[in-house]
């Protein structure tokens, strides 16, 4: 839907092709999105130059999609809240009432979502 050249950053990204976050950004890449990784300790995942941290990222982000869980997004609130993406979409497992909260607060789009399940759907 809309602009393929949209960015959308994973938070959580893994190197591990099994794993949901690697099987989301590659599907959003072939889609023809522009993808950032984020991962703190990994310099490419499938083929993608990987950013360590959000608030390295200079660029307007669309969607933000996160696989990871609440006790590791509770202390990045600031850096989701700075971002300012468009909107967030909260993956299974990922929920967080208290981020959800603040996104709310800076009007920033809540998604309760499957990555995978949107993009195959076209509902992305």
């Amino acid at each position: 839907m809309g602009n393929r050249k949209q960015t959308v950053v994973v938070l959580g990204a893994s190197p591990k092709p099994a794993r949901y976050s690697n099987q989301a950004l590659r599907l959003l890449d072939e889609a023809g999105y522009r993808v950032i990784p984020v991962h703190p300790r990994v310099e490419s995942i499938e083929g993608l130059p990987v950013s360590a941290g959000l608030t390295l990222i200079d660029e307007p982000v669309h969607t933000l999609t996160l696989y990871v869980g609440e006790a590791r997004s509770t202390p990045m609130i600031p850096d989701i809240v700075g971002l300012n993406p468009h909107r967030v979409i909260f993956n299974p497992g990922s929920e967080s009432e208290q981020l959800e909260q603040k996104l709310r607060a800076h009007h920033i789009e809540v998604i309760h979502g499957c990555t995978l399940v949107m993009v195959r759907t076209n509902q992305f």
